[in-house]
């Protein structure tokens, strides 16, 4: 820290300098990220309520009102108007609150059990979330569609199980697992049982009321004890905006943290953090008010649009594939012919940043990528491949 401050303009020029060294989602070149460019009607929103502090939500009424609106439209968008839930930081404080949630529900049925059965497609925060509430993760195989395997699930469960994790929008691929087979084991050995739609839960409500068939992920599911959904994904919501959505008030309740001294007096919560921003709430609840299910509906249909042409100009490149046909604006990229390792690093030379896993890479179409930018892309990638044929 300097000894005397620096004038505004000085540092204003150093940050512009440094900062302009990032990627930008602008470029179009992001193709791996989950996240994009908040809506301009958030970052208006967002520069105007910093102060809004909903760790303390006594001093903010009208703040935690908008809260309580803003899980009364997530919970209608997934079929139970009468959830509750709270905006958290993102799905791994949302999935991490789930488990322990789950956790705490087991124990109170007299269970000591501290297993948890999740996909071997779970995002890593349900491996902190292990860490932290030290219960152990058994991974169940997946299908050939990228699926949890329901036999496989079955054949885990055991005395020690205390949860079911399932996944509505996989990191990786965007497969959504079959949650209704989920829920009738759930059911059956009265288990917990949370569904990951930390990016799937701002696409596949409006996937189906664009008259495209879906798997049920969501409380009309019967066993769907809570769901992970993030408005700073899809929803173009400023980061961090994550959501916890449980069933009913009660499992809000019965897992919350009381805390007396606060200034605007006694609160509960059954979430990790305390201090919570106030404007990415606010925010979140312009936005589901202004776009509404049309304005979703729209960006959601012009991000599967570009997906479409990424995907068929993929498998019209001599040598690629799609692991499996994208259900969202999710496209995988294999190979049998070049090393997937030596792609990435050769579209990270040109600029391009796709999301790697250990045999496909992945490309995310959220808002900020252009039919443009999709053609652009396609024809690097088929140059590159190319090379790297030749080289063979």
């Amino acid at each position: 820290m300097e000894e005397k401050g620096v004038e505004v303009e000085k540092v204003l020029e150093e940050l512009e300098s440094r900062l302009s060294l990032d990627m930008d989602y602008r470029s179009g070149r992001i193709l791996g990220s989950m996240c994009t460019i908040p809506h301009p009607l958030a970052r208006k929103i967002v520069s105007k309520y910093l102060e809004k502090n909903l760790g303390d939500p006594g001093l903010f009424p009208q703040t935690f009102q908008i809260e309580r609106e803003v899980i009364k439209m997530l919970g209608s968008l997934f079929g139970n108007p009468e959830a509750s839930g709270i905006i958290v930081s993102g799905g791994t404080e949302a999935n991490i609150t789930a488990m322990r949630i789950a956790r705490n529900m087991s124990r109170r049925l007299g269970r000591n059990g501290r297993e948890v059965i999740v996909p071997e497609s779970a995002h890593a925060s349900f491996d902190k979330a292990a860490d932290i509430l030290d219960l152990k993760l058994v991974k169940a195989k997946l299908d050939e569609e990228y699926r949890v395997n329901v036999d496989d699930v079955q054949s885990k469960i055991s005395k020690n199980t205390i949860a079911i994790v399932g996944v509505a929008g996989t990191t990786a691929l965007g497969t959504v697992d079959p949650i209704e087979a989920l829920s009738d084991i759930s059911e059956d050995k009265n288990l917990y049982l949370h569904v990951d739609a930390a990016f799937g839960g701002f696409v596949l409500p409006f996937l189906e009321r664009m008259g495209i068939e879906i798997p049920r992920f969501d409380f009309r599911v019967e066993g769907v004890s809570s769901i992970t959904v993030d408005p700073h994904k899809m929803g173009m919501a400023p980061i961090p905006a994550g959501g916890i959505l449980l069933r009913d008030v009660k499992m809000f309740k019965d897992n919350s943290f009381e805390i007396p001294y606060l200034a605007g007096g006694k609160y509960e919560h059954p979430i990790i953090l305390g201090t919570r921003s106030g404007a990415t709430v606010i925010a979140t609840w312009a936005l589901l008010k202004h776009l509404g299910i049309e304005g979703y509906i729209k960006i959601v249909r012009k991000c599967m649009q570009v997906t479409h042409i990424i995907e068929r100009g993929i498998e019209e490149i001599e040598g690629l594939r799609t692991p499996v046909k994208p259900l969202m604006n999710i496209v995988g990229i294999s190979s049998e012919m070049i090393d997937i390792c030596q792609l990435d690093l050769e579209l990270r030379r040109k600029g391009w940043a796709l999301g790697k896993f250990p045999t496909f890479l992945r490309i995310v179409v959220m808002p900020h990528v252009k039919r443009k930018h999709a053609t652009q892309f396609l024809k690097e990638l088929q140059e590159i491949v190319r090379k790297l044929v030749c080289k063979k």
